[in-house]
């Protein structure tokens, strides 16, 4: 437990996490200090800490490289072992300009001027280095006692491309060495997993220069691809959903009525059709809205559960790119429940359910977060409090264990959130449960309740994989590419010893392909450890290998990826083997 100065400036004994983001906060100030001591020219911009670390961005002439960073980290050392204090006053706005500006800080004086007029302006202090900061912080450098940094990387002035580009050093610190070295072996691990490698190297998927931010799925990938939604389709059919397809483009008018012409416009990509604006979107929601509105419904109708597997573009900066986790168009497996006020609670049960039974499938742990009404929410206090009070009340009757944020929901209305636990300790979240009391009116939608009067229904938005593309990335991760047996690309590989055995080999394939199983045969004249090692390194779940005693007994000689050599088997035993793991879908 560490003691930290929170952000109204009292000392108090911090919880792990609340310890862990001051311990990091405090390491970018450091950072801060030496790079300025090493690059007095060097002008200040932000420095938070993060989920995973801390980084800060700089405006220098200098480029960082690796080498920089190790100097860089060799002053941040010296600054540790100065056990310098880290003093917390509070200024006027005119003391915090005149200081940014003599220290020639353009990006803080930005920062000052834009603060509201009646802001309370504090500043951090440790020996001779001065930061505008809130906090909070550890009492001292000293504290800092395990750190690294990471990389460095170009970040624009305040997420904007019209800004300067500047360079932002990544970093993480720790209390302890042994929790940084453990971190630093998971990077490594990391590494080795990244679904950006992996993709290339199993044939998933390619980026290519002439669509940034807009995947190419080769063969595998799309059979993983379809996969995936063959079992979101056969989970929904189960929990009572019907599935619909809205139009990819949609007029300016409906985006004005949802709301997003004049809040999100700057991500998304608009196009003139007969001399009319129009959208293509960036979200299923509206389309989903419009479908309810084609029909009268009635309260007994209620609840309508509207799946889609949309697909939608939104315009992300270059520089946030990153493989299939940030893209720029996905598939959103999108569902939207209209339902009466008393069916919120066993709504969000059935949700949660549904999304705990896919998360399950893959081996997932899962952290849940309950966030309520922020200040600037609309509705109704009666609205908001039977909302929160039945998305609580379902998951304290499913005796799920969950964190509330306070104020953390979206303007319209409440949330729950899944956040996964991939097998390297590293969290995702992807889930998501939200109540919407204002799409209903946005759209004028109704329902005829039992007093024969129009009602406005209660709408859930739910994900649950999130983006398809963005899901196959973490689970290409999740698994390092070795997949589950129902989800692998090819499932078994066959590989006859010599030419000879080839119409032997052939007839297996075929009886495998005649149980839907899907397989590939190598009978290239190629060494067998040869075309073993690619068959292992395309992490393909079982090889048989066939040759002059298989053929002769009518057997096949079977290396499975989870226990190696298993003994030779009659090839109808392996079939119902495999049938029952990929029916079952068996990790």
């Amino acid at each position: 437990m560490l003691k930290i100065q929170s952000k109204d400036g009292s000392i108090i004994n911090s919880n792990e996490e609340e310890g862990r983001s001051a311990l990091r906060h405090t390491a970018s100030h450091i950072l801060a200090q030496a790079v300025k001591r090493l690059y007095p020219n060097a002008k200040l911009a932000i420095g938070p800490s993060t989920d995973n670390g801390f980084y800060y961005d700089f405006d220098v002439e200098e480029t960082f490289t690796m080498d920089s960073l190790e100097k860089i980290e060799e002053e941040m050392s010296k600054i540790v072992k100065e056990d310098l204090k880290l003093e917390r006053s509070i200024v006027s706005r005119e003391k915090a300009l005149n200081l940014m500006e003599n220290n020639k800080e353009i990006y803080k004086v930005e920062l000052i001027n834009d603060l509201p007029k009646d802001a309370e302006i504090t500043l951090f202090t440790q020996g001779d280095f001065v930061d505008l900061c809130a906090g909070p912080h550890v009492l001292s450098t000293s504290k800092v006692k395990a750190f690294k940094l990471l990389s460095v990387a170009g970040a624009y002035w305040r997420g904007s491309e019209k800004n300067k580009m500047l360079q932002r050093i990544y970093g993480t610190a720790f209390s302890k060495k042994s929790e940084l070295d453990s971190y630093l072996n998971m990077l490594e691990e990391a590494k080795k997993r990244d679904h950006r490698k992996l993709g290339k190297e199993l044939k998933l998927f390619s980026l290519m220069e002439e669509g940034p931010g807009f995947p190419f799925f080769l063969p595998n990938g799309v059979v993983l691809k379809n996969k995936l939604i063959e079992y979101w389709r056969e989970l929904h059919k189960k929990y009572g959903y019907v599935e619909i397809e809205t139009p990819m483009i949609l007029n300016r008018q409906l985006w004005e009525t949802s709301g997003h012409w004049y809040h999100y416009k700057e991500n998304m990509y608009t196009t003139n059709i007969d001399n009319e604006e129009f959208a293509i979107k960036p979200m299923n929601c509206p389309g989903g809205m419009l479908v309810f509105k084609s029909e009268v419904h009635s309260y007994r109708d209620l609840p309508i559960r509207a799946g889609e597997l949309g697909r939608v573009h939104r315009h992300e900066l270059s520089g946030a790119l990153h493989g299939l986790m940030r893209v720029r168009a996905f598939t959103q497996d999108d569902a939207h429940i209209f339902m009466l006020p008393e069916q919120i609670k066993d709504e969000i049960k059935g949700v949660t359910k549904l999304i705990n039974e896919v998360y399950e499938k893959f081996g997932f742990k899962y952290k849940v977060e309950l966030s309520t009404r922020p200040e600037n929410s609309l509705g109704s206090d009666e609205d908001w409090n039977l909302a929160e009070a039945s998305l609580k009340a379902a998951l304290e009757e499913m005796n799920m264990d969950f964190k509330v944020n306070e104020g953390d929901g979206a303007f319209y209305g409440p949330k729950i959130d899944f956040h996964l636990e991939d097998s390297l300790g590293r969290t995702w979240q992807c889930g998501t449960i939200q109540l919407d009391f204002q799409l209903p009116q946005r759209f004028d939608l109704n329902y005829i309740g039992s007093d024969g009067e129009k009602h406005k229904p209660i709408v859930i938005h739910r994900v649950i994989f999130g983006s398809i593309e963005r899901f196959i990335g973490i689970l290409i991760e999740h698994f390092a590419g070795k997949f589950p047996t129902w989800l692998s690309p090819v499932q078994v590989k066959v590989l006859p010893i010599s030419d000879k055995h080839n119409a032997y080999a052939n007839n297996i394939v075929k009886k495998l392909e005649e149980n839907n199983i899907r397989v590939s045969l190598d009978d290239r004249t190629e060494k067998i450890g040869f075309k073993i090692r690619e068959a292992r390194n395309e992490r393909v779940p079982y090889i048989i290998i066939v040759g002059e005693k298989e053929e002769t007994a009518g057997t096949i000689s079977l290396k499975s990826r989870q226990n190696g050599d298993e003994s030779g088997s009659l090839l109808k035993d392996f079939i119902a083997k495999i049938l029952d793991e990929i029916n079952n879908k068996t990790l």
